[in-house]
């Protein structure tokens, strides 16, 4: 981490490390600026970008516990706009041929990118292109981003691929608004992150906590390091979207997010406070996509899909120490997590950069952190 962090590297780094229920390493590195003026503090704050996808599951299995919904449900039981989904079938984006899709949307598809959204995957090319002309991110709050989302057709059948994609998990978020009755936003700090004591995790920043939000990066054309173009590089703190997103917007730390992980890590309670029961946290870190063949993600052929994460499924075939069984996952700014039952271990790395695919960037880390955390592990 020091290597990676110095003056030619990433401005700077949290890394956090629990085993047993303890932790055993939570160090900063480098700086929180880009001016490299500000060492980086181990409660600075991140944007964590997908690793939001997880609280949301967690929030839809609350709801499911409490018996008001249930995985095999279809959303249009809730949210009633679904009630008719369509599968793009040929044609083109100006005279799309649709045909109705062949079974319904469950909550689960929408856990586990199965619902059939345009993701990029080979074929998509023309529900990708109606959804960007519905554009639902532009949407003012979830209700709207789901108006806009039914609208489009899907790219394949519910239940026949994986396809990683936000906007399930945004309509995760809205189902939990309508089941609950309750914002997004004040759903999670009412029933995960007040329990859980994550303070410094929200949608937004307080004002008077917002110098502690580490800058956010990207490589520039020169090959230096700026700051990214968009709304919380020039504000940090502030809110990542327009609407309480439950695939991508949650500013956390890494005590934080340690403390979510360790909920899941002991069966879905911490210091005394309950979120889910300890089956249903099996359930959830097991894999679910076992109706496909091969039964993995589309980033690895060794890894499944949980309810909100990665499940590993062969640490030879990924080639990587680890566990089968592992649960984790990223964000987009290089932050990532994750948690393994058999070992009883938290690792979490927080950096707060986009890399650029059209040149060349700072080396991704994180496989070797992690492989570096493995090897470090005591009997």
């Amino acid at each position: 981490m020091a290597q990676a962090t110095d003056e030619r590297g990433y401005l700077g780094g949290v890394t956090l490390i629990a085993r047993n229920g303890r932790i055993v390493d939570w160090r900063a590195y480098g700086y929180r600026d880009l001016a490299r003026s500000q060492p980086m503090r181990r409660d600075d704050i991140f944007r964590i970008y997908s690793m939001t996808k997880t609280v949301t599951s967690v929030a839809v299995l609350m709801l499911m516990e409490e018996g008001r919904i249930s995985l095999d449900d279809p959303i249009s039981r809730y949210l009633p706009d679904f009630d008719a989904s369509q599968v793009v079938a040929g044609g083109s984006a100006d005279a799309p041929q649709l045909r109705p899709a062949a079974r319904p949307i469950t909550i689960e598809h929408l856990l586990t990118h199965t619902a059939g959204f345009a993701a990029g995957r080979p074929g998509d090319d023309i529900a990708l292109q109606l959804l960007r002309r519905a554009d639902p991110h532009a949407a003012g709050d979830l209700r709207g981003f789901v108006e806009r989302l039914s609208r489009v057709p899907l790219a394949a059948d519910p239940g026949t691929r994986f396809g990683y994609d936000g906007a399930a998990l945004e309509t995760a978020a809205r189902l939990v608004e309508v089941v609950s009755g309750q914002p997004f936003d004040v759903f999670l700090q009412q029933r995960v992150f007040s329990p859980l004591r994550m303070r410094d995790t929200s949608f937004q920043v307080p004002m008077a906590q917002r110098a502690r939000v580490v800058d956010i990066s990207t490589m520039g054309d020169d090959g230096r390091l700026r700051l990214d173009d968009g709304p919380s590089a020039r504000e940090p703190g502030a809110p990542l979207n327009a609407y309480s997103s439950g695939a991508g917007g949650l500013y956390s730390t890494a005590g934080d997010y340690a403390r979510f992980c360790q909920m899941l890590l002991d069966g879905g309670t911490l210091d005394g406070e309950t979120l889910l029961g300890r089956k249903t946290v099996e359930l959830m870190l097991r894999n679910h996509l076992t109706m496909l063949d091969p039964p993995v993600t589309q980033f690895s052929d060794a890894e499944g899909f949980g309810l909100g994460g990665y499940v590993v499924l062969d640490p030879a075939r990924r080639g990587q120490a680890g566990s089968v069984g592992q649960f984790g996952w990223s964000g987009a700014a290089s932050t990532s997590y994750t948690l393994d039952p058999q070992e009883k271990l938290v690792a979490i790395l927080m950096l707060q950069h986009l890399p650029r695919e059209d040149r060349v960037d700072l080396p991704r880390i994180a496989r070797r952190f992690y492989a570096l955390v493995y090897q470090g592990l005591a009997p």
